[in-house]
């Protein structure tokens, strides 16, 4: 189950807590008592999950939530603020911040699993429509392709192309198979080098060729 979780919780036996019953479940948690070592970890890999405290040392919920609802290339990250304030509008200005679902102090373990599964069931189904690998995203539906959050514009056959790689990623696709994508032998370089300029992997670290038999996108 490749699903990280990042839990901020400055009380440390509801942090363990939360931990232990995630992990149990196939999950992969990340704890942080203070807002601090958690910017430092979102720098470094971007969850797919946050389990927010509103009340911590250094910092409060409510800016965490702010700063990151204020970049898109977190959008897709889904957050729960875990809080013992129980008044309606600390929900109500919690989920009009960004947040995406409320469980109050003290809580069931039991509940808050069920939440963090159905989070994950619904990121399975936007993950169906997306293929990845590193920063870049590609979006079937909305034909579009981002890295780091920014927006690359690609031709037509250039997506065609791009997709065929990131769906077998990993995988060497032939210069035939890409013939069916380019149309013509000559233009499959062109097409490969343009898609390199635009998502900037002039190094090929990312698209590798295959001497003498084609192209692979590799992590």
């Amino acid at each position: 189950m490749s699903y990280l979780i990042y839990s901020i919780e400055d009380d440390k036996d509801i942090s363990h807590l939360i931990n232990v019953a995630l992990s149990k479940q196939g999950y992969v948690v990340k704890s942080f008592y203070n807002g601090k070592d958690f910017y430092d970890a979102l720098a470094l890999e971007t969850p797919q999950l946050i389990l927010l405290d509103m009340m911590l040392p250094d910092t409060s919920g409510t800016e965490i939530l702010k700063n990151i609802r204020s970049k898109a290339i977190y959008d897709d990250v889904d957050i729960i603020i875990i809080s013992a304030k129980r008044m309606v509008m600390d929900k109500v200005d919690g989920l009009d911040l960004g947040a995406d679902d409320y469980i109050e102090k003290p809580f069931d373990i039991l509940e808050l699993m069920s939440r963090v599964n159905v989070k994950y069931r619904r990121y399975n189904k936007r993950k169906s429509k997306t293929l990845a690998v590193n920063d870049i995203v590609m979006n079937i539906d909305e034909h579009t392709v981002t890295r780091n959050g920014k927006l690359i514009e690609l031709t037509l056959k250039e997506f065609d192309i791009l997709k065929l790689l990131l769906e077998k990623k990993g995988k060497v696709v032939s210069r035939d198979e890409l013939l069916g994508e380019a149309l013509e032998s000559r233009t499959i370089d062109m097409h490969i080098n343009s898609i390199r300029k635009k998502i900037n992997d002039m190094d090929s670290k990312i698209i590798k060729t295959v001497y003498g038999v084609g192209y692979k996108v590799i992590e």
